[in-house]
């Protein structure tokens, strides 16, 4: 039986969650800011999966630290689109997904720090 991994999992979901509302910003032809947002969001995920492969423990934390970045800027594009006036509310849901993920990758990248 496979091993859950919270942080593979959620970072999946919210993947998935970027996917949706990127296409609801297209349908909004908030294209520029949808193609910004997807990439980010979406990298979040594959930073992190491909930690989980990482050939030392040094390029593991460096995989979750690009993962961290791509938090960050996604949150970025998230607040512009929220703030703004014209974009489609990404509503509050898809922040809490993204504030689950930043604290828990926050903890790992510290808990493997202190183990290295």
């Amino acid at each position: 039986m496979e091993k859950k991994n919270i942080v593979l999992d959620l970072s999946f979901e919210f993947a998935l969650e970027i996917i949706e509302y990127a296409e609801l910003l297209e349908e909004s032809r908030k294209y520029v800011v949808a193609k910004q947002l997807l990439k980010s969001g979406t990298s979040i995920g594959a930073n992190i999966r491909e930690s989980q492969s990482g050939e030392s423990k040094v390029d593991f934390i460096h995989k979750l630290k690009i993962a961290d970045k791509e938090i960050k800027e996604t949150e970025y594009w998230l607040l512009l689109c929220k703030k703004s006036e014209r974009y489609p509310n990404p509503g509050q849901k898809i922040f809490e997904h993204l504030t689950s993920l930043a604290n828990l990758t926050s903890k790992i990248i510290i808990t493997s720090k202190k183990n290295h």
